[in-house]
């Protein structure tokens, strides 16, 4: 009976019940304190694997990245059945701090983490949130490779602006670019500047230096701009119809549909982005196993 409760091995489940004289429930509590100690262990682990996952509400769309050790534990029910409980929850909070915080099934999103953790066996991590409010905006989401309806490993979300009935079918295209070329800003002001400047010193570097300053402020403002254009939404090539940019697109689109569609902000998650992860020889990887 307890094994079942708490999905514990049978092994545990008989150290519990013998150091609390059968008691079931004082049992649970013995294993999930347990729990947290095999949680401790491993969350030293790398994560790089896992799901995105997408929250809807009447108010708020959000995205949220949660990691595991492999992409087998990935695609495991009860990993995709937390996912998808936090789906529910993560519109109606601001951070991180609070997603983990919250109540879920009598425990915290945290307390069922470790929980998680201890049954499954690998280090899982709720990694990254972001929630989108849409005002008098309309928001589209893209879940690219599905685990489920909620999850999969790219998500986005687009907010934008248009009067027409025509225009979900528009904004869903243009999320499906965004997972495809992932545009780092929506345009070239909001650009990370710090990104432009050491483009530019690249450029400057790798550019032959017997020109005339004209020349050679041309060439490097060209190879400048392209870069430029290839990072941001409104500049790329539109993946559905490369004779186009995606600012030509919906140019097009409004003409055509006296609209004013209009983006106002887009958020792209991908598992495992910018997760460094660590290389091990196959000795150390035993070893790991074994601890």
């Amino acid at each position: 009976e307890l094994r079942e409760i708490t999905g514990a091995g049978m092994q545990d489940c008989k150290s519990a019940l013998k150091e609390n004289n059968d008691d079931i429930e004082k049992s649970i509590e013995y294993l999930r304190k347990k729990g947290i100690l095999k949680a401790a262990k491993k969350s030293s682990r790398d994560a790089a694997e896992g799901l995105i996952i997408v929250g809807n509400d009447n108010d708020h769309s959000s995205l949220t990245e949660i990691n595991s050790e492999t992409d087998f534990v990935a695609k495991n029910e009860e990993f995709i059945s937390f996912c998808k409980k936090i789906s529910k929850i993560s519109t109606k909070v601001n951070s991180l701090e609070e997603l983990k915080s919250s109540p879920l099934e009598s425990l915290t999103v945290e307390e069922n983490l470790v929980n998680l953790v201890a049954k499954i066996g690998e280090n899982i991590k709720i990694r990254r949130f972001k929630k989108i409010k849409k005002d008098d905006c309309k928001i589209q989401d893209y879940i690219h490779n599905k685990a489920s309806d909620e999850c999969g490993k790219i998500a986005v979300l687009l907010k934008y602006k248009s009067s027409s009935n025509q225009s979900d079918n528009l904004a869903k295209n243009i999320c499906m670019h965004i997972a495809a070329l992932s545009p780092m800003s929506l345009d070239k002001n909001t650009l990370d500047n710090a990104f432009v400047e050491n483009e530019k010193k690249i450029i400057e570097e790798q550019t032959e230096k017997n020109k005339k300053p004209e020349i050679l402020n041309k060439i490097i403002n060209e190879k400048l701009n392209k870069i430029i254009s290839d990072n941001v939404l409104l500049d790329q090539k539109f993946v559905i119809d490369p004779d186009k940019s995606v600012h030509e697109t919906i140019q097009d689109f409004n003409k055509k549909n006296n609209d004013n569609f209009k983006i106002e902000e887009f958020v792209r998650f991908k598992v495992g982005d910018g997760v460094e992860v660590k290389k091990s020889d196959f000795s150390d990887e035993v070893k790991n196993l074994i601890q």
